[in-house]
């Protein structure tokens, strides 16, 4: 056990990030404890043994935000945590997705990444520390990888790029939010929400990234000078060539399929191909493991043909349905599919389509946000499904993956940003995506489909957004731009990115890059490609639904905004919510009391009882003033005068001398119990008794 500690550090974006191990975690094949700034994580890197049947490469990656790095004990009954929140899966992608494609092709070993926040300073988030740390240790730990790999995040700050910016001002000031992983060959891994940031303006920031990336590149590479492990032995399991020759032979027949129409339609006559082709090369072959592991083998290559036939078919200018590189699939829109909720469209784009739905509620349906960062809440959110029906096939059903989350949140940052002010629509929207058909960027269908959805649902957004999703393919000589891409375009390509943004700009942005660099120029013309669809998907979006609707649906709760005196409050609310439960179930609405400066909003499906309530509010928390006047009812006679209530709970007396002109011999000669009758405040005195004039009123009319 290597018991030395190490401890690496330099100044990187205004920011001292230091980057230690030996100290703990030593039996971990690699552990690495990241402090920026005051923030501080750790990540450490376990390697197993491979399983002789196993087909697939078995990288798990944790990452986890205990609260105690704030100074905070957990919510709840149990008072720990549970299971991943959103940030921490999110945070977990960003790191799988980065360095999964890193390893060798044909590793087949079980990798564990693991990490955790370990302080938090409140100003730099501990999601991009994780991501150096977890690089770090892979990089020191002597598995197999390709490259050493740093991360960074920009923001955009009193007009100029910030690296690493502060974590208050990013949140609400902020025009970019842009994470980047690479090395220094160039980019691997971006996610970004954005203002409507220009093209250009996106591909400065992801210059500047790179360039502060190179620099978090040579500290880790300092580091594993200094403490990293041997390589680990391993080899690429050798193909056999016999195989690989046999399968190639196929190539004619495969590309005679490969255009077949319609997804399921060419992969079952792909299939067809491939039976043939594991028939003939394991015929003879008695040993049922002996067969199994050839069968196997031959399945893997035929995959490999598969992948080689395509992608020379795309660079040849050929798609496998027939379109052009910048050609978007047919789109068909059916807007309020379902006619009870509040929005909903059906969003169709070739073989992937989106049911999404849209729900106006009020601000006591915000979601409470709480973890390291200090509490907040969210008024709008995006949940994306996947049920494997979309695709035709059969899984276990259980709760929404990493991948489930991941989409939401990119649906999610791209609309946020045309979202209107809250005092101007103060709802809370949640959108809901089904996708009921997948063959390539459903999170882009659900960013359309939200889009058309809050529109229809009569949210005034600032701007319509649409979302595309693009890919690369690329031989070195050769390169091609695709527009809408396919699934398996996507798959078989050397990078996908999805954009979507507003004819002003981008507002969000996820990429995966395989290849190991990309050019300005490169990234300029596949960014300058994907304006061009956005627009052209934009265009088509607004011929079906051209502007917001100009009232929001019936079935949704109506609003009225009012304020009262804040020291009013308690007596909206009464002893135990006596009071504003009593209201609610008088009015069938539901109150909010929104801040404690008085800010009150009433909710209800029927607008007459909402504005009913809403009078009913603002007069029982009247302050009185000396004439104003009131219609009031007689609540009690006395000898001297009776008792009028001018408002809920609030009463005033009016004088026998008071109720009308000339000599009143008894009260009742005037005025009955329950009478209304019409009266003006003549005095308030220190202790808030109110005087009333019934003579006055008559007076004044």
């Amino acid at each position: 056990m290597n018991s030395k500690h190490v401890r690496v550090e330099a100044e990187i974006g205004g920011l001292t990030l230091a980057l230690e191990t030996g100290q703990v975690a030593r039996q971990a094949h690699g552990a690495v404890i990241a402090t920026l700034g005051g923030t501080m994580t750790f990540a450490a890197i376990s390697v197993g043994s491979a399983r002789e049947d196993q087909d697939f490469f078995p990288l798990t990656v944790d990452y986890r935000e205990k609260t105690e790095a704030a100074g905070k004990i957990p919510g709840g009954f149990f008072k720990r945590e549970g299971r991943p929140t959103t940030k921490e899966i999110l945070t977990m992608r960003l790191i799988d997705r980065a360095i999964r494609p890193m390893f060798p092709e044909g590793y087949k070993n079980e990798v564990q990444v693991m990490s955790h926040a370990l302080a938090y300073d409140g100003v730099t988030n501990a999601d991009v520390t994780a991501m150096i740390a977890a690089f770090a240790a892979v990089r020191i730990s002597g598995v197999p990888f390709e490259t050493t790999l740093g991360a960074v995040r920009i923001g955009h700050l009193d007009d100029r790029l910030v690296v690493f910016p502060q974590d208050d001002r990013r949140r609400t000031e902020s025009r970019l939010d842009l994470v980047v992983a690479g090395h220094t060959q160039g980019i691997a891994m971006v996610e970004a929400g954005a203002k409507e940031f220009s093209e250009e303006e996106m591909i400065d920031a992801l210059e500047l990234a790179q360039k502060t990336i190179n620099q978090i590149v040579a500290l880790i590479d300092e580091l594993a000078a200094k403490a990293g492990k041997p390589r680990m032995a391993w080899e690429a399991p050798a193909k056999d060539e016999e195989i690989v020759t046999a399968v190639n032979k196929h190539a004619a027949a495969l590309d005679a399929v490969i255009f077949t129409p319609g997804k399921h339609e060419r992969q079952e006559a792909i299939d067809a191909i491939k039976k043939q082709v594991v028939e003939s090369l394991t015929s003879g072959i008695t040993d049922p493991v002996q067969k199994a592991a050839r069968t196997k083998a031959v399945k893997a290559e035929f995959s490999e043909l598969i992948t080689a036939r395509e992608r020379e078919m795309i660079l040849s200018g050929k798609r496998l349905d027939g379109r052009g590189a910048e050609d978007i699939r047919e789109i068909t829109i059916v807007p309020n599919f379902i006619p009870r909720q509040h929005g909903s469209v059906l969003f169709t784009r070739g073989e992937t389509q989106a049911l999404v739905s849209v729900t106006l509620g009020t601000p006591d349906d915000e979601q409470i946000i709480d973890g390291i960062d200090d509490e907040y809440k969210k008024s709008f959110y995006l949940h994306y499904n996947f049920p494997p029906y979309s695709v035709g096939e059969t899984r276990r059903i259980m709760g929404p993956g990493r991948r489930e989350i991941g989409h939401g949140m990119l649906a999610e940052r791209a609309l946020d940003v045309v979202l209107p002010a809250k005092d101007r629509f103060p709802y809370t929207i949640r959108i809901v995506s089904d996708i009921t058909e997948s063959n390539g960027s459903s999170s882009m269908a659900s960013v359309c489909g939200g889009c058309l959805s809050m529109m229809l649902a009569g949210v005034p957004l600032t701007q319509p957004v649409a979302g595309i999703a693009m890919g690369l393919v690329t031989d070195g000589k050769r390169d091609v731009i695709l527009s809408d891409i396919l699934g398996s375009e996507d798959h078989h390509g050397d990078m996908d990115f999805k954009v979507a943004g507003s004819g002003l700009g981008i507002t969000a942005l996820q990429m995966d890059i395989k290849v190991k660099s990309v050019s300005r120029e490169l990234l300029a013309r596949a960014l300058e490609q994907a304006k061009r669809g956005r627009k052209f998907i934009l265009r088509k979006m607004l011929d079906t639904v051209g502007r917001p609707s100009s009232d929001i649906s019936e079935y949704a709760p109506r609003m009225e905004a009012l304020q009262i005196p804040a020291d009013k409050i308690g007596f909206l609310i009464g002893p135990g919510g006596k009071n504003i439960k009593g209201m609610q179930e008088q009015f069938k609405v539901k109150i909010s009391v929104v801040d404690d400066l008085g800010n009150i909003k009433v909710f209800g499906t029927d607008s007459r009882l909402v504005k009913d309530c809403a009078r009913a509010i603002m007069a029982m928390t009247e302050t009185p003033k000396i004439g104003t006047r009131y219609q009031g009812t007689v609540k009690s006679i006395r000898d001297f005068g009776a008792f009028i209530e001018i408002l809920p709970g609030v009463e005033g007396l009016c004088h026998i001398s008071e109720l009308a002109d000339g000599y009143v011999d008894k009260v009742t000669d005037v005025v009955q119990m329950g009478e209304v009758i019409d009266v003006v405040i003549i005095n308030v005195d220190d202790r808030g008794k109110i005087k009333l004039s019934a003579k006055a009123a008559t007076a004044a009319t």
